[in-house]
C-alpha cells in the first residue's frame, strides 16, 4: 500500500464495499467512460448526466438509480449537484487519484 496520507484504511474499506454491489459498479464505470473524471458526464444532448437517466441503458429503475448514486456519493467516488428538478452527477477526480495511489506498489 502506498504511503497516501489523505484517505485511512477504512475509507478505502468503505470505498470497495460500495463497489462490491454489481449495480453501483456499472453506474460508476458508465460515469468515467462518458467523460473526463471532474466533469458532468455525458448523457443527454447537454453533456450532462442526470440521476435518473444513468440506469437507463443499465436496466436499473429510478428509485434504484437514486439508492446507488447516493451511496457513491456517502463514499466519495462521486459528487452531484441541483440543476432544477434533475440532479447531476460525477465522478470525483481526487477520489479517484487515490486509488490509483492506493493501487501503487
Amino acid at each position: 500500500m502506498s504511503n497516501n496520507q489523505q484517505y485511512k484504511t477504512t475509507d478505502y474499506a468503505e470505498i470497495f464495499k460500495a463497489l462490491s454491489n454489481p449495480n453501483r459498479l456499472r453506474i460508476l464505470l458508465k460515469l468515467v467512460s462518458c467523460c473526463r473524471p471532474g466533469t458532468v458526464s455525458l448523457v443527454d444532448e447537454r453533456d450532462t448526466a442526470y440521476v435518473g437517466e444513468v440506469g437507463q441503458d443499465l436496466g436499473i429503475v429510478k428509485s434504484t438509480v437514486s439508492h446507488h448514486i447516493k451511496e457513491l456519493k456517502r463514499v466519495g467516488l462521486i459528487r452531484t449537484r441541483r440543476a432544477g428538478q434533475k440532479i447531476e452527477c460525477w465522478v470525483d477526480v481526487d477520489v479517484l487519484s487515490s486509488l490509483r495511489q492506493f493501487f501503487t506498489f
